[in-house]
């Protein structure tokens, strides 16, 4: 009994560090994407420039993020394999992130320090998320996720309070706050985290001594996925793609479906996704709990579903009222994906030598989503018109829920 209760409380405590240190460097990305495009719109008139400079970002996260992760996969510190990463590239981000409100009167410096701390939050972003996988046994990554996705939802409130309060008297201090909390996060992570004692960099380290096992690069990762004849692994990846572009299109298209629908003005749509942000947390931590209790892929397929029902409603209902509802209703089914997909897709490594890597193809997977999938829900609007937006989410929504309905099959015929 005093084993297990020992194992909870570093279960708990590793938990709340990855949590600490998400949530600060959340919390900077989303006072990023809030204020930042305000600073672009002084020197820029193209709302097509501002989104393509915001969404860089992204981009360079698609390339960046599975190639360091694959980096510390292979580094070997007394430190362990991330905590290296995370003291040099957390203070830097600090300080870029610090810096944008200085350098804002001059274009080509803001793009530059936005193109600086881009590249180096996106550099240790999958390795303060594999910290995780790396402490916590596989049976209770779920509910350690949840919480790291439930501090990860908070930063936007944080944002939010942040926007209200203080950047219109304060705009440097505002950059500020986020930029202190991603420093102090680091001191107390450093200080108390050494992830060389983690079961998972133990055991890597027994891999290779055992057999040497040759460097595996992230193109090795990627063929072995794709040519692997269990299609597990790449077809959940396809389901994080499709969700990932349900998810991103049912927040990014909402402030026009509340114009064009709800007869809403801006600022009045702009708030309809605000009460599901809260839906998401409340149901993000008893979600998990039914993951491991009931299967992972099974809670990922009915919550999934529920969030197409959820946004079938919003449509039926049709009244701000009536798709605020809905939203809520599909984001506490959403919660089901959102906590346990990149669980799954840790437990389908083939060793704990490579879960940086397999955190960034997530986050390939989650952010290619994001950014197509808006698009592609925007040319189905184009032909069925504003009115069946949500419905049209839900058509995607649903295709995901196939393909991990296939995932399921092929993990019980396994």
């Amino acid at each position: 009994m005093s084993t297990m209760s020992g194992q909870r409380t570093r279960t708990g405590r590793i938990t709340f560090f990855v949590a600490l240190a998400v949530f600060a460097q959340e919390s900077t990305w989303n006072l990023y994407d809030s204020q930042v495009p305000p600073l672009l719109r002084e020197h820029l008139g193209s709302a097509a420039l501002v989104g393509l400079l915001m969404g860089m970002d992204n981009l360079l996260g698609i390339f960046v993020q599975p190639w360091m992760g694959n980096r510390s996969d292979h580094t070997r510190t007394s430190w362990g394999r991330r905590i290296p990463y995370l003291v040099v590239g957390m203070p830097l981000a600090a300080l870029l992130f610090l810096t944008i409100p200085h350098v804002a009167a001059s274009l080509p410096l803001l793009v530059l320090v936005m193109f600086g701390y881009a590249l180096v939050a996106n550099s240790f972003k999958p390795i303060a998320e594999s910290l995780l996988p790396d402490f916590i046994p596989p049976e209770r990554r779920s509910r350690a996720n949840a919480v790291v996705k439930i501090a990860s939802s908070l930063t936007v409130m944080v944002a939010a309070l942040i926007s209200v309060f203080l950047i219109d008297e304060y705009p440097k201090l505002s950059f500020a706050i986020p930029s202190v909390l991603m420093v102090a996060s680091l001191v107390v992570l450093a200080a108390k985290v050494r992830d060389s004692r983690s079961p998972a960099y133990r055991t890597a380290l027994d891999e290779e001594r055992e057999r040497q096992p040759p460097r595996e690069r992230v193109r090795d990762t990627v063929l072995g996925i794709v040519r692997d004849p269990d299609r597990s692994r790449l077809l959940l990846m396809v389901s994080i793609f499709l969700f990932g572009g349900a998810w991103a299109a049912s927040r990014a298209l909402m402030t026009p479906y509340g114009m064009e629908v709800l007869a809403m003005s801006r600022g009045e749509a702009g708030g309809l996704t605000l009460p599901s942000g809260v839906a998401f947390i409340v149901a993000a931590y008893p979600v998990a709990r039914l993951a491991e209790r009931f299967g992972r892929l099974r809670v990922m397929a009915v919550g999934m579903t529920v969030f197409a029902a959820g946004l079938v409603l919003g449509t039926v209902l049709r009244t701000p009222t009536g798709t605020v509802v809905g939203l809520c209703v599909a984001a506490a089914g959403a919660s089901s994906f959102l906590v346990n997909a990149a669980v799954v897709l840790w437990n389908l490594a083939p060793s704990d030598r490579v879960v940086g890597t397999y955190t960034g193809l997530y986050t390939v997977g989650w952010v290619t989503g994001g950014f197509l999938g808006p698009a592609l829900v925007g040319a189905m609007v184009d032909l069925t018109g504003w009115s069946l937006l949500l419905v049209d989410v839900a058509i995607v929504a649903l295709l995901a829920v196939l393909v991990v309905v296939r995932v399921s099959a092929l993990s019980t015929s396994s």
